[in-house]
């Protein structure tokens, strides 16, 4: 785990949370991977209007923190895949409930 989600664990539960899926793009990279395994061209595509830089680094983070598995196949040319652990892929109810509520908030503010 990165430093910055161990010294949240001295605040409260919920900064530990945030600390580990709070980046930019953390969120929106769980819930594609909650439909499988992608390439980083397809999470790319999936999530839309992020740098590769910034994606390189929320996945590596991700990745530090146990919620994603990546996969490296020795091959021409290298073949690199993510997927979520069991840690990662049990955020499954969380992003369905922040989804729901993020759509019930758009309502609201459109009106």
């Amino acid at each position: 785990m990165r430093a910055s989600v161990i010294n949240a664990l001295e605040v409260c539960p919920v900064e530990v949370a945030i600390s580990a899926v709070g980046g930019a793009w953390k969120l929106t990279i769980v819930k594609h991977l909650l439909t499988g395994t992608l390439r980083f061209g397809e999470l790319r595509r999936a999530v839309g209007p992020v740098s590769e830089r910034t994606l390189a680094r929320q996945l590596r983070e991700l990745e530090t923190d146990g919620l994603v598995h990546r996969e490296v196949y020795a091959e021409v040319p290298p073949r690199v895949e993510y997927s979520l652990t069991a840690l990662g892929a049990s955020l499954r109810d969380v992003v369905a409930a922040m989804d729901a509520w993020g759509i019930e908030l758009s309502q609201r503010v459109s009106h």
